[in-house]
């Protein structure tokens, strides 16, 4: 299910000075031009591999999200990648590409039979728990032989970002099954949606941007709102 709020019209809600009275967070949060859902702040979350071992790369019926440029970061480091992939991906990405446009005619990474990334990858090591699933991108990445480690939106999941025109960017946080053991173990950490994708955040939006959002969210803890 997706927690989804409307961005469409942009930040209609008061500021937080004006909601204070009531004690209550707003639905949309203005983080520097970028309008986040306000689950972003107060829900848990924290991946949780020794119990959902990566299910997130196999379950669902389209591939990830990714822009055009990632594509071609993906293409080159195709070559690279291409043994620790099954044959079933290979055979797919020899007909299809990497990337189809889904039924919304957004542009996501291919996918085997209707579920699995084509990049997924059976995960061989001592680092994550047996049975594991891996992106064979960020596995690349991670042994220093890529420059690039995998498409943003994998990893700010359970954060989706939709762009609208005129550069408006939403932030939203998606509620999925399959991620039930991660807001067990988030709650347990007491770690919010924020600072569980910090790297990420910083990643696609930089420093200022996730030091802002900080910012207002000590300004929400002092105003009582979460």
């Amino acid at each position: 299910m997706d927690n989804k709020v409307d961005f469409s019209k942009g930040n209609q809600n008061p500021s937080l000075r004006e909601q204070q009275r009531g004690g209550a967070i707003p639905p949309i949060i203005d983080v520097d031009g970028v309008l986040i859902s306000s689950d972003i702040i107060t829900e848990r979350f924290c991946c949780d591999l020794d119990i959902c071992k990566g299910i997130c790369c196999v379950e669902g019926d389209a591939g990830a999200p990714v822009t055009l440029e990632e594509i071609a970061e993906i293409e080159e480091s195709l070559d690279t990648v291409w043994s620790d992939m099954t044959a079933s991906a290979q055979a797919v990405v020899d007909k299809q590409g990497v990337a189809y446009p889904d039924r919304d005619g957004e542009l996501v990474t291919s996918i085997v039979g209707g579920r699995d990334c084509v990049f997924t990858a059976l995960y061989h090591g001592d680092e994550l728990p047996e049975g594991c699933v891996i992106c064979a991108l960020e596995k690349a990445y991670r042994a220093g032989k890529t420059k690039f480690c995998k498409p943003i939106s994998c990893a700010l999941y359970p954060i989706r970002e939709k762009r609208f025109s005129g550069g408006l960017v939403g932030l939203n946080y998606h509620r999925w099954s399959v991620c039930e053991c991660a807001r067990k173990k988030g709650k347990a950490l007491d770690l919010p949606v924020y600072r569980f994708l910090k790297v990420p955040l910083i990643r696609r939006f930089g420093e200022d941007w996730y030091r802002e959002l900080e910012k207002i969210v000590q300004e929400l803890a002092a105003q009582g709102m979460i």
